[in-house]
């Protein structure tokens, strides 16, 4: 993670206004782009990723198996495979497809979010500086958990895990 960074800053409706310092765009709350992808094994279990202590933001808490920023100029497909590779060192996700997006609201930190889901059996290769732990969870355990310490987790999770389960 660098502090040079340059994230596309966009409108209401995802179009590119302009770019700017990731440093600038979460100090100002600038509304940006993210993914996250929700990476399950053959037994329909979820790995889950413990975030670095050293993160700016959710430091320590659990969250989807695998997200980040879409760079500026990136898509949002290119992004869940960067950062797949860069995170967990995921290089072939299998049936990877996009599920839903979210728009920018507050429990995403005004980012709008392409949610992916994947299947992988690992093993991972886990990037120290973005992931200090993972595991493979069931999903019953997984919502029990967040039900009794939802603080455990970050708030983007949290509420994207329950679109992701809520959708049709």
């Amino acid at each position: 993670m660098s502090a040079e960074e340059i994230f596309d800053v966009v409108d209401a409706q995802d179009r590119v206004l302009l770019t700017e310092a990731r440093a600038v765009v979460h100090r100002e709350g600038l509304r940006h782009r993210a993914v996250h992808i929700f990476v399950f094994n053959a037994a329909g279990q979820l790995f889950l990723q413990r975030r670095s202590m050293s993160k700016d933001t959710a430091p320590g808490k659990w969250v989807s198996s695998c997200s980040g920023h879409v760079d500026s100029g990136e898509d949002y497909d290119a992004a869940a495979r960067r950062e797949l590779g860069e995170e967990i060192g995921l290089a072939d996700p299998v049936g990877m497809e996009r599920v839903f997006k979210e728009p920018a609201c507050r429990p995403t930190g005004n980012e709008f979010v392409w949610v992916y889901h994947c299947r992988s059996e690992g093993p991972f290769v886990l990037d120290p500086a973005e992931v200090s732990e993972g595991q493979w969870i069931e999903l019953d355990a997984l919502n029990s958990w967040i039900a009794a310490r939802p603080r455990d987790f970050a708030w983007s999770f949290t509420h994207l895990w329950a679109k992701y389960q809520s959708r049709g």
